[in-house]
């Protein structure tokens, strides 16, 4: 164990698992943004599911998992937990990055526009 506090591996680690989630957006421009996804989402700590499931803590919970959500079995059969990278990939192109997804939005092409929504989700989900 004093090996690796040594050799820095220990803080490292930890550092990574106690690090929370981080995107590079501007959470303000994604809140903009995200009026386009309030339609079918919304982001409530109390909140219960739109049209779509309820995103308030989206990023770090497991794909499909929102109780009360009819998903598409897409979805229920992913096995990922949603990380800035997983939900900039989806958000990029859903139908491509999940095939059989029930989501009919066509994606956020924009690599910014992506990493503000996201940030604005990892914001309003405190």
């Amino acid at each position: 164990m004093n090996v690796l506090r040594c050799m820095g591996i220990l803080p490292a680690i930890f550092l990574a698992i106690a690090a929370p989630a981080v995107a590079k957006g501007d959470a303000a421009k994604g809140k903009l943004v995200f009026a386009q996804c309030a339609v079918c989402h919304k982001i409530d700590k109390a909140g219960g599911n739109g049209i779509g499931p309820n995103l308030f803590g989206v990023v770090g919970r497991p794909a499909g998992s929102v109780p009360g959500f009819a998903y598409s079995p897409a979805l229920t059969k992913l096995k990922i937990a949603w990380t800035v990278q997983k939900l900039d990939e989806f958000l990029t192109h859903p139908a491509g990055a999940v095939p059989g997804t029930r989501m009919p939005f066509a994606g956020l092409k924009d690599p910014a526009a992506r990493q503000d929504v996201i940030a604005y989700l990892i914001a309003a989900s405190r």
